[in-house]
């Protein structure tokens, strides 16, 4: 086991043993936990009562943060003609087709989201296995394979997140930097809760979500009351 730094102990001691925070209150200690020497993330980690081996119990999706996370994604566009000069008009960072594929296929991955029109599939459905593994394959399901290419790349530059459980069924996701006002983050965190609790799978039994931790990028988690 890794060694405890002395900032991340001094950090833990200001969270009591065995006691869950209300929302407000996590997300006021988390930030004063956050003490590396940059804006931290501050992260939400939730435990849920799915199985994701079966189909009809992973949770998935995306959703734009009211006050966004903090950071501005570089995004890739696949289009072409009338589409490619919206997605230019839309700030995308990259614009292209067959170019950029061939540009990825060479080992470029400086973008950070990749949206594409329906068309473009031919061309991007070959770099599956360059995109899947990286979570940057464009997904009809995470509205970024859409023929409304504009609205994709807003999305994206306004603090859209993405959502999944992992093998364990837990979900972890940024929702903001320890920078921003206590009532933003707490704003943020509550719409990812509704989110996850309104896509609840209808085969999930029992108690659906089992613990909520909120955590600084580089700091201890903060349990909260469910």
């Amino acid at each position: 086991m890794a060694k405890q730094s002395k900032r991340f102990r001094e950090a833990q001691a200001l969270i009591e043993d065995g006691k869950f925070y209300s929302a407000e209150e996590a997300v006021a200690l988390v930030k004063k936990t956050a003490t590396a020497k940059f804006d931290e993330t501050i992260e939400l980690h939730v435990r849920l009562g799915v199985d994701p081996k079966y189909a009809d119990q992973q949770v998935r999706g995306a959703i734009v943060l009211p006050n966004g996370i903090g950071k501005t994604k570089r995004v890739l566009a696949f289009a072409e003609g009338e589409k490619a000069a919206e997605a230019q008009a839309a700030g995308a960072d990259y614009v292209g087709s067959a170019d950029l594929a061939a540009k990825i296929q060479g080992g470029w991955f400086d973008f950070d989201v990749a949206v594409a029109t329906p068309d473009m599939m031919r061309i991007i459905g070959r770099l599956g296995k360059l995109l899947g593994p990286r979570g940057l394959m464009p997904n009809p399901k995470l509205g970024t394979v859409t023929p409304d290419i504009a609205k994709a790349i807003a999305e994206q530059k306004a603090g859209k997140v993405e959502y999944r459980t992992d093998k364990q069924g837990n979900i972890h996701c940024p929702i903001g930097k320890k920078s921003f006002e206590d009532d933003k983050l707490k704003e943020n965190y509550q719409t990812l809760i509704d989110t996850l609790i309104r896509v609840k799978p209808a085969a999930a039994k029992g108690q659906y979500i089992r613990s909520i931790t909120l955590a600084a990028a580089m700091g201890p988690g903060v349990p909260i009351q469910i």
